[in-house]
């Protein structure tokens, strides 16, 4: 009691905006930490993507293997060492000729988890050139960590937190954001 404590309770791709949990004491950051690990931080995020999903909303599962020399991530047979469980649903908020808004809901939280999946299904994140979004290069990556739900470890209240990616910024500025405010 009474010393200065901040810890950060999870992380976000480097190039990825938005909202991050942290805990002001040690007693709460144990205890979310224990809560994320049992999936009770809801964690939504909106991308823009390259193309058009074939489904507006789906179900995603991959088993994802990340090589440490490349920080890349790849999709592998489920059998392969290392391999480790994906799981993310998605829905098409909003549509241009070349572009989707997906909300992304993860269940896992593996490293690019979306970025990953959504080019697996021809639909890369825009602007991520390591997953092959770069329509045009030197725009930023296209994801957002926009919502965050979770039951406050102390207190029990459920605390809901919303962020939206900069309406004016490129590829934002394409899409109605106010759609799903």
């Amino acid at each position: 009691p009474g010393e200065v404590y901040c810890g950060l309770l999870h992380r976000l791709d480097r190039p990825t905006g938005g909202l991050m949990v942290f805990a002001k004491t040690s007693k709460c950051a144990s205890r979310m930490t224990e809560a994320i690990k049992e999936g009770q931080l809801d964690k939504k995020y909106l991308a823009v993507v390259v193309g058009r999903p074939k489904y507006d909303a789906d179900y995603l599962i991959n088993f994802l293997k990340k090589d440490e020399k490349t920080n890349v991530v790849k999709v592998v047979p489920q059998l392969e060492t290392g391999a480790k469980r994906a799981e993310l649903t998605y829905k098409v908020l909003d549509r241009t000729d070349k572009l989707s808004l997906v909300e992304c809901k993860l269940l896992t939280g593996r490293s690019h988890q979306i970025r990953v999946q959504m080019a697996t299904i021809g639909c890369p994140v825009f602007g991520d050139v390591k997953y092959k979004g770069d329509i045009v290069k030197g725009w930023n990556l296209a994801l957002w960590s926009y919502k965050l739900t979770f039951e406050h470890p102390i207190t029990h209240k459920i605390m809901n937190f919303i962020c939206y990616p900069p309406e004016d910024e490129t590829p934002w500025k394409f899409f109605n954001l106010s759609k799903i405010k």
